[in-house]
């Protein structure tokens, strides 16, 4: 078996297995800008997984973002209905909201994947995997080239934790109403 399955094995229960590295790593990102290029994935065989390869081209972001948000702000005067929910519904998870700013600052790359790589009790810390669409050693590349005629995966909702959060992990009964879009299916004449 290769390296890699044990390392999968250890971020299963990182806080665990990893110890007081999983707590220097969290000191140490705190002080840190809150997007920061790598060299190396901190989790290689999540990146190799979602299409990283160590070639030109590639680059690994780390972006910290902010915990919380979803509770609904205590809005006092009047009883209407909208007041009386505890939560917001967000469509959007801390994830896709990661990825959509690396992109947002990357405006020559194209987000491919992201992956969870820690969190405290403030901060959740994401890497994102960009491709450099122009790179010439990306355009000639057989398996990745499709992605230099892309533009924009992030925010259609294109990368694994959009599609996700649009609903087309499931199909067939119960998911009628996500395909091809929801807005879509709520414009559909019937």
């Amino acid at each position: 078996m290769g390296y890699l399955k044990y390392i999968k094995d250890l971020w299963k229960k990182p806080k665990e297995n990893l110890g007081d590295v999983w707590r220097a790593r969290l000191i140490q990102w705190r002080t840190e800008p809150v997007s920061v290029r790598i060299e190396h994935p901190t989790r290689i065989d999540r990146a190799r997984s979602l299409g990283y390869r160590a070639k030109p081209g590639f680059i690994v972001v780390r972006q910290q973002i902010n915990r919380g948000g979803f509770m609904q702000q205590h809005i006092t005067g009047g009883r209407r209905p909208k007041h009386n929910s505890p939560h917001k519904v967000v469509n959007k998870s801390h994830q896709r909201i990661a990825e959509e700013r690396v992109a947002k600052q990357y405006t020559n790359c194209e987000v491919l994947n992201s992956y969870y790589v820690g969190e405290d009790g403030q901060n959740l810390w994401y890497e994102v995997i960009l491709v450099d669409r122009s790179h010439p050693q990306i355009v000639k590349d057989e398996t990745m080239g499709w992605i230099s005629k892309v533009r924009g995966r992030v925010y259609r909702g294109l990368t694994s934790v959009g599609k996700r959060s649009r609903g087309l992990r499931s199909k067939g009964k119960g998911a009628e109403k996500v395909r091809p879009t929801q807005k879509a299916h709520g414009n559909r004449l019937h």
